[in-house]
């Protein structure tokens, strides 16, 4: 006989209405639900002495399925659910959000007690509850005609993906609204007057909030009859777009609960209507929105679904207090930045040491001129790196007196080595009042001002400008050993000598335009057409793409140099090995010649490409530096140390 006990009577208590903190009930089975995606499961649950089938497990929890830890006679707390009626039918059904499994199905191997099928009445059947650890949440529900489940309860299923609960703070009474109560808010109450303190959308003629809400995490597409109370975390700059369908303007920003986020964007006269009024950090409730799967591309929150904003959807600001988290980060140390991916999005913290005028570029895609500025930012970790507004970020920035500057969600590129992007929906937060900010600032006021800092150069890694100063130092054998670049950019250093450099298509005619690099077209005229710009130059700017052979004492390697390394590396510029080719051949074979041989601590790029069905690893210069012998020495004489301390 087993010897776990289970909390008698929870199965028929949690669907009678009561709240029952963190009953222990048996799992008896499993069914998958329907084929939507994502996938949700049903569980059989038992208490000992009646079981019930209609438990539905929220999605964050199908691992415990998938990974068998839900097998049948497993034990498990239920630490946070709910219950909710779902239409058509009237049909019960426990979410379950929170569960412990306090002994597998393995090692319990049998079922306990003689649990029996539980018959709901009409009262258990209107009746709601819901538990958790933290705090009891009541539910309200209308009263429904008593419905039990059948054998229909997969056609249900998917609309139960979420539940309707009180405010954690209400009182746990049940209202005894009949069934035909018409409204949002039923016929015995009265219906807010949302028209009034709503930004859109109509309603009834008093100023009551939403006394029922859903949690962000149980939100699926299969129902339009909700209600969220949320924060505002994030909010974008107004932006244009433009397609086949139409064109207009669109913003979007991130809802938080204490059960999850959601991204929701709101296009066209939504924008108008709900772009001013709608603010950082303040807490609002939402509903008539449409769901959909969420666009990884542009979406970044942990939540499968997407709001988009209709003419009918409401926003009612909230004016209680209420505990709902407020903005979280998760903040990525500087010297971190080249382990990451590049288009990475990642959360930063740091001093605004350096702050660059404001410029104008033009953007390639569009020809829309922007607003740029670029700050220097750094951190305890005695490393800084660039970072770049844009747009009104840009223009209103204010950088004085090395303020503390949180970034909540910018990417990481790599694009010349690892720098920084604001996107539209970054947060950018001057002085926050967290305790990293305080503790940043501290630090830099007392040493961080003296501090000779590493920087992440701009032709791609750490480095002091000592030939020595490279980071994740490798020679090519151990590249080639180790398949360097196979799922992603990797860099490295290495000290190598050129054995052979190709002259061939080693130089081309550029567009002279500061931000165009395409090759043009000999016009036979006097004039070179850029297909890129849809333009005739009366000139072009030379460009260099030089082919080299690499090689150390372990094996060699082929790599690419691109304009300001080969610069660096033939010791001309591009427009003097052009002219120089162009009138003396000689002289042009001489200077590869004479560069032939010479040695440099170089910082290297490699990627495994693919094209036409082959593979090949790709390796491009980023940065060669001639050898400062006794840097380099000292950093021998290291790894001799390290070496001997590991013997």
């Amino acid at each position: 006989m087993s010897n776990w006990k289970l909390t008698d009577g929870a199965i028929e208590g949690i669907m009678a209405g009561e709240t029952l903190d963190r009953p222990v009930l048996q799992v008896l089975g499993q069914k998958l639900v329907g084929t939507q995606t994502p996938e949700r499961y049903r569980l059989l649950l038992s208490d000992g002495q009646y079981f019930h089938s209609s438990a539905l497990l929220a999605t964050q929890l199908n691992n415990q399925v998938t990974s068998g830890r839900l097998a049948a006679n497993a034990v498990i707390r239920l630490d946070k659910y709910f219950c909710n009626v779902i239409q058509p039918g009237n049909k019960k059904v426990m979410i379950l959000l929170e569960l412990t499994v306090l002994a597998t199905g393995s090692e319990v191997a049998e079922k306990i007690g003689n649990p029996q099928p539980l018959k709901l009445s009409a009262g258990d059947q209107n009746a709601g509850s819901s538990g958790t650890t933290t705090s009891n949440i009541s539910k309200q529900e209308p009263a429904r005609t008593n419905q039990g489940f059948g054998s229909d309860f997969n056609q249900n299923a998917k609309q139960s993906g979420s539940a309707l609960v009180n405010d954690s703070r209400m009182s746990c009474n049940k209202e005894t609204t009949s069934q035909n109560s018409k409204g949002f808010y039923g016929n015995n109450q009265k219906q807010p007057n949302i028209a009034a303190k709503t930004f859109g959308g109509t309603a009834g003629t008093d100023g009551e909030t939403p006394t029922k809400v859903h949690p962000i995490a149980s939100l699926t597409p299969y129902q339009n009859r909700w209600t969220i109370r949320a924060r505002v975390t994030q909010k974008s700059e107004i932006r244009s777009w433009s397609n086949s369908r139409g064109e207009g303007t669109l913003f979007d920003m991130v809802l938080l609960d204490e059960s999850g986020e959601i991204r929701a964007t709101a296009f066209k006269s939504e924008v108008d209507k709900f772009y001013n009024l709608i603010e950082v950090n303040k807490v609002y409730y939402f509903r008539k929105a449409v769901l959909k799967a969420a666009n990884k591309q542009y979406s970044k929150t942990n939540n499968d679904y997407d709001m988009t904003f209709t003419s009918e959807t409401e926003v009612l600001p909230c004016d209680d207090d209420c505990d709902l988290p407020t903005i979280t980060f998760n903040f990525v140390s500087i010297n971190q930045l080249e382990s990451r991916n590049a288009n990475d999005t990642i959360d930063v913290i740091g001093i605004v040491k350096e702050v660059d005028d404001i410029r104008m570029i033009v953007a390639k895609q569009t020809g829309k001129e922007l607003k740029k500025r670029e700050i220097t930012l750094v951190d305890e970790s005695k490393v800084q790196v660039r970072m770049t507004l844009w747009g009104n970020e840009a223009e209103k920035f204010d950088g004085s007196d090395n303020p503390v500057l949180a970034i909540k969600s910018c990417r990481v590129s790599d694009w010349g080595g690892r720098s920084l992007s604001a996107l539209s929906s970054s947060q950018i937060i001057l002085n926050p009042d967290i305790p990293e900010s305080y503790r940043l600032r501290g630090w830099f006021d007392s040493v961080g001002r003296s501090v000779d800092y590493v920087e992440f150069k701009r032709e791609g890694g750490v480095g002091t400008g000592s030939s020595a100063g490279g980071t994740n130092w490798k020679n090519f054998s151990e590249i080639k050993a180790q398949n360097l670049g196979q799922d992603k950019a990797e860099y490295f250093t290495s000290k190598a000598t050129f054995v052979f450099l190709k002259k061939d298509n080693c130089l081309y005619q550029a567009c002279p335009q500061q931000d165009c690099n395409k090759k043009v077209i000999d016009q036979g005229n006097g004039n070179y057409r850029c297909e890129k710009c849809q333009k005739d130059y009366p000139s072009f700017k030379w460009r260099l793409i030089l082919q080299a052979n690499l090689a150390d004492f372990s094996d060699n390697q082929w790599i690419t140099c691109f304009q300001d390394t080969a610069e660096a590396v033939l010791g001309k510029s591009a427009d003097e090995i052009g002219q120089l080719r162009e009138e003396n051949s000689s002289a042009f074979d001489y200077m590869l010649t004479e560069a032939t041989f010479k040695t440099f601590i170089f910082r290297l790029r490699s990627k495994i490409e693919t094209f036409n069905d082959e593979s090949r690893l790709k390796t491009v210069c980023v940065q060669a530096t001639p050898v400062n012998y006794v840097d380099y020495n000292r950093k021998l004489i290291s790894d001799i140390e390290a070496l001997v301390g590991h013997v």
